[in-house]
């Protein structure tokens, strides 16, 4: 937050990013700290202390996933999950092929691994995605091949929130033999996340997105399927995954799935209506504004904007100058100059990708917020537009030379 905000209202919508740790996760962590501090690995008592603790954690996301704890590997979150996953099976199908299939929207730890298989000989399908960000299960099977060896779509987007039909992607690369992966990094603790109804084969998570740690996660990989290990070094997770075990972090995490899981129909219900109040309100106020995504197959907590003729970094600092936490789109990207592949793919203009924010509702913010929230976009909208050269344009005040 800018420390230089003009009043101290402050207001958090970037819950995507990330969000602030549960009290009662906090208060299952602490003694992680201090009184029980042994290394999971070490054999005496210290160490079984918190070994057991790891294990009962383990237990816990396994029944909630409704999968096997052996099944459960423990990462620093989702980016390792991701980068695991990919490289993981790359390495270990290369004997029968070299093909991967990707969507074109895909978060950046995907985006980056696969740009960096292709410079050492994989070469990647990248599946188009239609105006409201979704992936056709036909284009799917017309790009697999007899040497594709992964697809890997997200469960939901980070930046549109649009929700992807990933059972039927899934069944579509089983019937073919490939395996299937699924970034669900945005989607768990908002929306329903069944492995067993999905289908997939793996499936990333990280626990700071639903209220718990940041720098711990899951990967999910089903009995029999066999990766290279990405971390080398240890006999942590079974062997596959080296290193010290945070052992505060999976308490914590565990702890936060239970939470998230227990209350998913209350607080998807509360973070829906402040949002569906906050883009009514928006598009009734302001004037040249596009709502990003599909309306219906979407995370609740999410709301993307183009705001046309501005830009968005203004609208952003002028938010945040007024108290009000927002971002330009994915937060692993949001140092960057460039528009938003997401929004470029999904066709919007580059003048129109710049203009654009992504504000995600949690379950601490009030309607209070959104009526202030609003009131600060038109405010800021109408200050930028009576500056920019684009929109003076567009009313026809000045001509084009």
């Amino acid at each position: 937050m800018n420390t230089g905000a003009i009043q101290n209202k402050r207001v958090y919508l970037d819950h995507s990013a990330t969000t602030p740790v549960d009290d009662a996760v906090l208060h299952e962590m602490l003694p992680y700290f201090t009184q029980k501090f042994g290394n999971a690995n070490s054999v005496h008592a210290f160490g079984n202390e918190s070994a057991l603790a790891v294990d009962t954690s383990r237990r816990k996301i396994a029944r909630i996933l409704d999968v096997k704890p052996t099944e459960i590997y423990f990462t620093s979150g989702g980016t390792e999950g991701d980068n695991w996953a990919l490289k993981g099976v790359a390495e270990a199908k290369k004997e029968k092929g070299k093909h991967i299939i990707t969507s074109c929207i895909e978060h950046a730890a995907m985006m980056s691994s696969c740009k960096q298989l292709a410079a050492k000989g994989y070469e990647i399908t990248y599946l188009p995605v239609n105006s409201r960000g979704l992936v056709s299960p036909a284009d799917l099977e017309k790009a697999i091949r007899p040497d594709t060896i992964l697809v890997s779509v997200m469960l939901a987007n980070n930046e549109v929130g649009t929700v992807q039909p990933v059972r039927e992607l899934c069944e579509i690369a089983h019937r073919n033999g490939v395996l299937f992966h699924t970034d669900a990094v945005q989607a768990m603790g908002s929306i329903p996340v069944s492995v067993k109804e999905l289908g997939v084969d793996m499936l990333t998570f990280s626990a700071h997105k639903f209220y718990g740690p940041k720098g711990i996660g899951v990967l999910y990989i089903k009995s029999g399927i066999k990766p290279e290990k990405l971390i080398i070094g240890g006999h942590q997770e079974r062997t596959m995954r080296g290193g010290t075990t945070n052992v505060p972090a999976v308490v914590g995490m565990a702890k936060a799935l239970e939470l998230a899981v227990n209350n998913l129909q209350k607080n998807y219900d509360y973070v829906k209506n402040l949002r569906d109040t906050f883009v009514e309100r928006v598009e009734k106020s302001v004037p040249y504004v596009l709502y990003n995504g599909d309306r219906e197959s979407r995370l609740p907590q999410n709301a993307n904007f183009s705001f046309e003729f501005i830009e968005g970094e203004s609208l952003l600092l002028n938010l945040d100058l007024n108290g009000i936490a927002c971002s330009s789109g994915s937060a692993c990207s949001s140092g960057s100059l460039e528009p938003s592949h997401v929004l470029l793919a999904m066709g919007l203009k580059h003048e129109t990708a710049h203009g654009s924010i992504r504000f995600t509702f949690g379950k601490y913010n009030t309607m209070q917020d959104v009526e202030y929230t609003v009131e600060k976009i038109i405010e800021t909208v109408n200050k930028l537009r009576a500056i920019s050269p684009l929109f003076a344009e567009f009313k026809g005040e000045i001509k084009n030379v």
